[in-house]
This record gives C-alpha cells, structure tokens and sequence, in this order.
C-alpha cells in the first residue's frame, strides 16, 4: 500500500472509530445513567486492550500500513483520552477533586493495564 492510500485508510479507519466512539459512549452512558467518566473508563480500557492486543499480533502478521489504519486510524479514533482530559478538569473545577484525580490517574492507569494485558495475551 503507496503512502497516499494509507494516509486515506488511515483517515477514514478514524472517521469510523470516531463513530464508533460515538455510538458506545451514547449506550455506555445510558447504561451508566448518565456518568459520561464512566463510559470514556470503559471506552479507554477497551480500546487500549485492543491496541495492545493489535500491536502484539498484527505488526509481524499485517505490516505497517495495516496496523497504522487499524491501530492509528480505527483504535485512535475509538479511544477518547482527549475526552477523559476535559471530564478530569471539569471534575476539578466543579470541586469534584477526588472524582478528577481518580478520572485522571486512574483511567490511565488501567487503560495502560489494559494494554499491558493485550501485549501479554497476544503473545502466547
């Protein structure tokens, strides 16, 4: 694959994990009656885990263009740590200091868990 069509792949692999974002922060919301946090946790540890998962299997198998439009395009698109950043200062600024401390460090500390665990799985 040239370096143009990866570009677009990769584009239009994010427009779809956007999407997708999209669609399961709407139904994790309403699962978790409206605590958006706790939809970006699941959504972030979700698609860590996947990415983690990807990388440890698809670099080798795959190639490069195929993990930048699946890790890059479709996984970086899902995951929402530009999200998380905004609700951990919203927290904060709503007094909520705990909440934003957990929302921050934790979040990325089980999203890298998550990682971790996909790295592991997918190297058995």
């Amino acid at each position: 694959m040239n370096a143009a069509l990866t570009l677009l792949a990769v584009a239009g692999a994010g427009g779809c994990g956007a999407v997708l974002r999209f669609s399961s922060e709407a139904a994790l919301t309403r699962l978790f009656r409206g605590r958006t946090p706790a939809a970006t946790l699941v959504i972030n540890v979700v698609g860590s885990f996947l990415l983690g998962l990807l990388l440890s299997q698809a670099a080798a198998r795959l190639g490069a263009p195929a993990t930048a439009v699946l890790g890059t395009g479709l996984l970086g698109g899902f995951t929402t740590f530009s999200s998380s950043a905004l609700q951990s200062v919203t927290l904060w600024m709503e007094h909520r200091r705990w909440a934003a401390l957990a929302q921050a460090l934790g979040g990325l500390v089980v999203a890298a868990a998550a990682a971790a665990a996909g790295l592991a799985l997918g190297a058995h």
